[in-house]
């Protein structure tokens, strides 16, 4: 079955697992999140997010189809453009760094490796911009309550370095440089996995490592479990 990775844009939005869609967890304040969220425009808020991002930063997401159908997503902005990111204990995201803020697979997609395919993505489109590093928060315990918040194992099994240890936010970096090496590593790897990719949300642990929003404002190589993949809202 055939797969392919596109831009996230205005026009394949609605790709995104319904709840995503919706969900404001990282675009807005927790406040503002919570108002949009009793006034029933989470939807509004997100496209409008989505819109100036794109406008004023550029490509800020990735959706992985499968044999056309969406399977999965991943988005990342630069700091100042994610106000949640100033209410987690472990910021603030450095000066240099774009956030990763969160990736989902959709469960029946899980188990093929879709996870470092995104993560891959977005290493491939912010080197080629010059971004020095990526940083993203960790969930230490997924599954638990923040469905946004990409599983901490995940983040270390492609290559990101705990830079602000925490029990349950860990803020983690991956330097451009080394992501270059491991995407170097990855590829071949990843066209041989999904030559034909057979897949039955979230889970984004390897199967050597078994690891590791409220949904606001609007989260081949070595095979992937379906912890290996980010479950979807």
């Amino acid at each position: 079955m055939s797969w392919h990775v596109a831009a996230l844009n205005l026009d394949n939005l609605g790709d995104l697992p319904k709840r995503c869609r919706n969900c404001v967890y990282w675009e807005l304040s927790p406040r503002l999140a919570e108002q949009a969220d009793d006034y029933g425009t989470t939807d509004l808020e997100k496209e409008a997010w989505l819109s100036e991002v794109l406008l004023e930063w550029g490509s800020c997401g990735r959706v992985v189809y499968v044999g056309g159908a969406p399977a999965g997503y991943v988005l990342f902005a630069p700091p100042a453009s994610v106000p949640r990111a100033t209410e987690l204990p472990t910021g603030p995201v450095s000066a240099d760094a774009v956030l990763l803020t969160t990736m989902q697979v959709l469960p029946e997609f899980s188990g093929e490796g879709l996870g470092r395919a995104l993560a891959q993505a977005v290493v491939k489109d912010l080197t080629r911009r010059g971004v020095r590093a990526i940083e993203a928060f960790g969930d230490a315990r997924p599954g638990t309550e923040a469905d946004c918040v990409v599983p901490a194992d995940f983040l270390r099994s492609v290559g990101f370095k705990t830079v602000r240890p925490h029990h349950r936010w860990p803020r983690l970096r991956m330097e451009l440089r080394s992501g270059l090496e491991w995407k170097s590593d990855v590829e071949a790897a990843l066209e041989q996995l999904f030559n034909t990719v057979t897949i039955p949300m979230q889970s984004l642990t390897p199967v050597e490592t078994r690891t590791p929003a409220r949904t606001g404002r609007l989260t081949r190589p070595e095979r992937v479990d379906a912890s290996d993949d980010l479950r979807a809202p």
